[in-house]
Parts: C-alpha cells; sequence; structure tokens
C-alpha cells in the first residue's frame, strides 16, 4: 500500500490542476477546509461532488467496557464526524 499524499504533494496537484501556483492553491485549499470545519462544526454538513458527504452525528450515551479490567461504565453521549463516500468513488476505485 502507498503512503497517503501529503498536503505539499497536494497543493503541488492542486496548482498543476489549476494552472496556478503553489501559494494560491494552497490558499484555496487552507479556505475550503476552514470552511468544512465550520459548518460541520456547528452542525451542518458538507457535500462534495464526486467525494463523499461529511457531517456530524450525535451518538447517545452507551454502555461501554474497559479491556483492560472488564469494568463496565457509561459513557456519556457526544457528538462523531462522519463521512460517506459517494458511489461515483466507490465505483472508481472498484471499477
Amino acid at each position: 500500500m502507498s503512503k497517503p499524499m501529503t498536503k505539499t504533494q497536494l497543493v503541488a496537484a492542486l496548482a498543476e490542476k489549476m494552472g496556478s501556483d503553489k501559494k494560491s492553491a494552497g490558499a484555496a485549499l487552507d479556505a475550503v477546509c476552514d470552511i468544512i470545519t465550520s459548518e460541520v462544526s456547528a452542525g451542518g454538513a458538507v457535500t462534495l461532488p464526486g467525494v463523499g458527504k461529511i457531517q456530524c452525528r450525535a451518538r447517545p450515551e452507551r454502555q461501554v467496557r474497559n479491556p483492560a479490567t472488564g469494568e463496565t461504565f457509561t459513557k456519556p453521549a457526544d457528538k462523531v464526524v462522519k463521512m460517506t463516500i459517494a458511489k461515483a468513488l466507490k465505483d472508481s476505485v472498484n471499477g
């Protein structure tokens, strides 16, 4: 399995695809990440066409077990970020 693409590599690829410099591509990437972060943290969802949907989901209070001690305790309700992958991306990977 190959290593994941780093931010530097992603910015370089984005700059090449956009036909612009790395500085503006980096600024564009940072702006997109900031928008996604603020929208999801506010309880909304963001759909990236062809990639997937990023959203915040509430998890209810539940019973969990410490595997080291076997002790069962109640974990309070919390929120988690989930990403649902688009069918187009799944098909291109399996295709």
